[in-house]
């Protein structure tokens, strides 16, 4: 293997483990090691700026300001009231249609996002039950990562492979996705509302009490409110039409970011571009630069060959191979990096000989995003509820998290392997 090779490969190793570690943060980590390989020689700053997927920054910082607009309105605790009262103040019907609604939110919002938005409220109707949150919490974060697989825009993973493979539409992942989302979300709050049971027992009136409460008075600014709904919906459609609109989905995210700042106002524009999670942007510039590296030196096309010695070129066997691969993997690493690396070598496994590619796309996204539900630092939205929760007095460690996600994670990735095998191979 050639030197620079060789150099490429190191640096990249070397920064995956402090990622994995935790002792810098990610996105410092990421950018010195892009850096890296810019003054090591390996890539040019002009061949780096080429692999930096606007696309992908485009998407996430238009939706991100859209959601901090919207945030403001209180919409979202508007709703988790609501549904808390739809359930008749029941415990075990509230952590259900806590679980639903974060997952839907998660379909169309960042995961992260969603569960900042979600777990505030999930405190004051426990603390108003006099129930342990714990199980709400674990719900709601198991269910923002399987509700962000079902489109492109609920999860990094999937709008990194929308962005890369052009075919794969809006619609696409809907429909090849959702269906077996959909099982698997009520699979795994089934097994969630019949495992914690019997700690979902709260007194007549203290049910009572909460359906008292008056979810209008959540609303706080009702002209705000009916800007955000507007423009939400008017990007929502504009995602299901881009392709025949020939536009990319990051232009539909930063019309319509625009386009609410626009109607609502210069006095949201600062407070909105605070918001966007700069250091997430930039950990993606990092980690598009470091991947950039393996592939200019032609590593990523070595490991390609690899696996598809592995397999013998098989659909079947590639495509379940990845599904696993990415599920274990991104249980243990961040699937972000992990992602970036695996895009180009499904590419270089086309360019190989391997017809068909789409059912390794649907594995890669399947196994990347679901497999972040398996340990606390599967997925950033797991790491930030254990945080909120800490503060709460309420410590989520790594062995309860583990206890719970990893066992259902598998359940998860059984069930898409079957869906896999009938649906498309």
């Amino acid at each position: 293997m050639e030197q620079q090779a060789m150099y490429a490969i190191i640096i990249f190793l070397v920064i995956y483990a402090l990622i994995i570690s935790e002792k810098i943060h990610r996105t410092i980590v990421a950018m010195i090691g892009a850096l890296l390989m810019i003054g090591a020689g390996i890539v040019s700053q002009e061949t780096a700026l080429h692999h930096i997927d606007f696309n992908t920054l485009g998407l996430l910082i238009g939706m991100m300001i859209i959601v901090s607009i919207t945030a403001q309105t209180g919409l979202f605790k508007y709703i988790a009231i609501w549904a808390a009262k739809k359930a008749g103040g029941s415990p075990v019907r509230i952590l259900v249609a806590l679980g639903l609604i974060t997952a839907i939110a998660s379909a169309f919002l960042d995961n992260v996002t969603t569960v900042l938005l979600m777990v505030p409220v999930t405190f004051s109707i426990t603390r108003q039950l006099r129930v342990t949150p714990i199980p709400y919490l674990l719900t709601q974060v198991l269910a923002s990562n399987i509700g962000g697989t079902a489109t492109l825009i609920g999860d990094p993973p999937n709008i990194m492979i929308g962005s890369a493979v052009k075919e794969l539409t809006f619609m696409a992942f809907i429909t090849n996705l959702a269906p077996v989302i959909a099982i698997i979300l009520v699979v795994t709050i089934a097994i969630l509302a019949f495992w914690y049971r019997d700690q979902l027992r709260t007194e007549p009136a203290l049910q009572a009490e909460l359906m008292q409460m008056n979810e209008k008075d959540e609303l706080m600014d009702s002209k705000l409110l009916k800007k955000s709904l507007f423009v939400l919906a008017l990007t929502i459609g504009g995602f299901f039409a881009h392709q025949a609109l020939h536009l990319e989905s990051a232009t539909v995210a930063l019309v319509g970011a625009f386009l609410l700042l626009l109607i609502s106002g210069e006095a949201y524009l600062e407070p909105a571009l605070e918001r966007v999670e700069w250091t997430t942007i930039f950990f993606f510039i990092g980690l598009f630069v470091l991947v950039a590296g393996l592939i200019e030196t032609g590593v990523i096309a070595a490991l390609a060959q690899k696996a598809m010695s592995l397999t013998g070129g098989n659909l079947k066997e590639t495509a379940l191979l990845i599904l696993w691969l990415s599920a274990i993997a991104s249980a243990f690493v961040d699937n972000i990096p992990f992602v970036a690396t695996m895009i180009p070598m499904i590419q270089e496994m086309g360019k190989m000989g391997m017809n068909h590619l789409e059912p390794l796309w649907w594995a890669l996204s399947l196994g990347a995003c679901l497999g972040g539900n398996g340990t606390l630092i599967g997925a950033s939205a797991n790491v930030i509820v254990a945080g909120m929760a800490a503060k709460e007095g309420h410590h989520i460690s790594f062995m309860r998290f583990l206890w719970i996600g990893f066992p259902l994670m598998l359940i998860s990735i059984i069930i898409s392997t079957v869906y896999i095998y009938i649906r498309y191979l």
